[in-house]
């Protein structure tokens, strides 16, 4: 009697399965807030729609097509390196699969709040970020608007995070999901009742909470930097819970570059390289 036949490994599935299942989710994430954001606005939007959106979903598709050629096999594929080479944590400690995935996920939050603290605080790297910052509105389009410098940049620290984890696959997997998800989410112009937002944001981040740190006020945008979990703001110090103007008086973006001319995609891309250090800040 032949054995039966052995059970596939699920890693091995989630490697083949995990780049369709990050845009599947990601498409239906993105066409959720967009249809929200039509039916129940937060805020009066200040530039042309249109316009923004092409300079934006442009800027996405030169950074899937720059991480696609540099990256191909992205975090999953950093993963399954981590654990063939066995570097990290959890290639050296045993714990429960259910636990190092919670952890992977949690460590990977905390690692990106780091991340964007670092892009702040670090000149250089406040360069490339504040393409993200100068969009004059915050929508679900701003959650994915990153120049492709800063997104490689994110993908390396990504990479020495998980080196340091050596977490399962579907720990980061998750991890990656949830991160596109919800970066939509909490940019979205979308109003939640405020005393659901109270209740959401004692776990994740809300639009209203993130909404803060877009903030053309300097002391505000320096505040509520977490993309997930809201945990890590209100642990160390940096939580803020409303804008003092007030989320329909406060102006988004920053002030060197509120130009209309700025909204086109040739212009965000050579966006770091212009202002203090460079040339000046007109288009």
């Amino acid at each position: 009697m032949s054995p039966p036949p052995a059970m596939p490994n699920p890693e091995t599935w989630i490697a083949g399965a995990e780049a369709p299942v990050r845009l599947v989710a990601f498409l239906a994430v993105f066409a959720v807030m967009a249809l929200w954001e039509v039916v129940a606005a937060r805020r009066e939007l200040a530039a042309a729609k249109g316009r923004r959106w092409l300079a934006n979903l442009g800027l996405v598709a030169v950074d899937a097509v720059a991480l696609r050629l540099l990256f191909p096999a992205a975090a999953v594929g950093a993963a399954i390196g981590a654990r063939e080479l066995g570097l990290g944590l959890f290639n050296h400690v045993a714990v429960p699969y259910w636990l190092a995935v919670a952890a992977t996920v949690v460590a990977l939050d905390f690692a990106i709040y780091l991340q964007h603290v670092m892009f702040h605080a670090i000149p250089a790297l406040w360069r490339l970020h504040r393409v993200h910052h100068a969009d004059v509105d915050i929508d679900v389009t701003t959650g994915i608007r990153f120049h492709p410098i800063e997104v490689i940049v994110s993908m390396l620290i990504k990479f020495a995070a998980i080196a340091l984890l050596g977490p399962p696959l579907l720990g980061v997997a998750i991890f990656e999901v949830v991160l596109s998800a919800l970066a939509m989410f909490n940019h979205a112009n979308v109003r939640i009742p405020l005393p659901v937002d109270r209740v959401l944001r004692l776990v994740v981040v809300t639009p209203d909470m993130h909404r803060v740190h877009h903030s053309i006020d300097k002391a505000e945008h320096s505040t509520n930097f977490g993309f997930n979990l809201s945990l890590w703001d209100r642990l160390l110090g940096t939580y803020v819970a409303q804008p003092a103007a007030g989320h329909d008086r406060m102006t988004i973006g920053l002030p060197e570059f509120r130009d209309p001319a700025w909204i086109s995609l040739p212009r965000l891309l050579r966006m770091p390289f212009t202002g203090r250090g460079g040339r000046r800040t007109t288009p």
